[in-house]
């Protein structure tokens, strides 16, 4: 590529900002008709409360997503040891300050407002790789260089993680990692062995530490702990399977009256599914696909190493997100805590999730794709 077509400026993907706003304002309606029963009661019967907030929310992340798409890419590489070290050390206070809620220390609580390092330590890490990587040439098939620093990385930031606890998010920024120094030309007997231990590992954790075994337990056997680990599985299912294929209608869904657990967050696609059906479901996939394929667009023809291993990290995160969500709230997998982007209620995980759109419009604009 010249250095006249790298310099050119081209509009934003218009295709991904379409996939952006149109899934925020389905979350925004879904939160609103999942939390009405749940915030009358919790909220001194205020019904829009959390309706207000996640509107509030969605509105800042706009502003943050404009804003982040106007900051030339290129500076987080300048920075990019910074924001981990930041990362880094928010994972270590937030272990000792850090607000608990049911026996965990993952969010700092800041006048009403919570802010979980993780979602910083995601991007942290992202930018870590990205930088690195996109400077090794082909040292990054050794050992030493190519793999030793990045099985460091994963160890301190998702042990961190780990201790909070939270292993779900952990798991993910291990993948995240390992995708990207597989994209980037990594060994693949180093990447598949590093795998291969990551997976032993996370059966290790679900299968003999507490509580998280009684969750792959009530998986495999849902009727054993049917009022207790395994309630919310069975209710999601529940959920979707009433729903049939075109859903009971927007605000009729009967799981939200207290049946199904929080149904505004993790399990917001089996409310989703209850109200809209099959076809609603489908339709929410056929986005979430639509904004994959063009990020990932975005990356195969970024106008450098760097962008393209960026964009990349960006969109592997949103992507694992989605399918450890789906795949929970079907039953594929054991539960497990993660949001579906861009629609479960939120704050912090929202604008976060919003910059890193920011960064891959910001990139869209140095990569000539055809946008038709």
């Amino acid at each position: 590529m010249s250095k006249e077509n790298q310099s050119k400026k081209v509009p934003s993907d218009f295709l991904l900002i379409f996939c952006i706003l149109s899934l925020l304002c389905i979350g925004v309606i879904m939160v609103f008709s999942a939390s009405i029963y749940t915030s009358a009661v919790k909220y001194n019967g205020d019904q829009y409360f959390l309706f207000k907030k996640q509107l509030l929310f969605a509105g800042v992340g706009l502003i943050v997503m404009m804003v982040v798409s106007k900051i030339n890419y290129k500076i987080y590489h300048r920075y990019h040891k910074i924001i981990l070290a930041i990362s880094i050390l928010l994972l270590i206070a937030v272990l000792f300050v850090g607000q608990e809620l049911n026996g965990a220390r993952r969010w700092f609580s800041l006048g009403g407002l919570s802010l979980q390092p993780s979602e910083i330590a995601k991007y942290g890490v992202v930018i870590f790789c990205a930088a690195t990587l996109s400077s090794m040439k082909d040292q990054v098939r050794s050992f030493r260089k190519g793999l030793l620093p990045y099985l460091i990385l994963i160890g301190v930031v998702s042990g961190l993680i780990y201790k909070q606890p939270n292993l779900s998010t952990a798991l993910i920024i291990a993948v995240i990692v390992i995708g990207m120094v597989f994209v980037a030309g990594g060994n693949l007997g180093y990447i598949m062995g590093l795998g291969g231990g990551l997976v032993g590992a996370a059966l290790y954790a679900m299968l003999f530490i507490g509580w998280r075994k009684d969750r792959v337990e009530s998986f495999f056997d849902p009727s054993a702990n049917i009022t207790g680990s395994g309630w919310q599985a069975r209710q999601s299912l529940l959920a979707l399977g009433s729903g049939g294929i075109f859903g009971q209608g927007l605000g009729n869904g009967k799981q939200k009256m207290f049946y199904l657990p929080e149904p505004q967050n993790d399990f917001i696609f089996a409310h989703i599914g209850e109200e809209l059906g099959l076809i609603g479901t489908l339709l929410i996939l056929a986005l979430f696909l639509l904004l994959i394929w063009r990020g990932l667009r975005i990356s195969l023809y970024a106008p450098d190493t760097f962008s393209s291993l960026l964009s990349f990290g960006v969109v592997l995160m949103v992507g694992l997100q989605v399918l450890i969500n789906v795949c929970v709230v079907t039953q594929i997998i054991p539960v497990t805590g993660i949001p579906l982007p861009f629609i479960s209620a939120g704050g912090s995980s929202l604008l976060f999730l919003m910059g890193g759109m920011g960064i891959l419009l910001n990139i869209s604009k140095s990569t000539p794709i055809n946008r038709r």
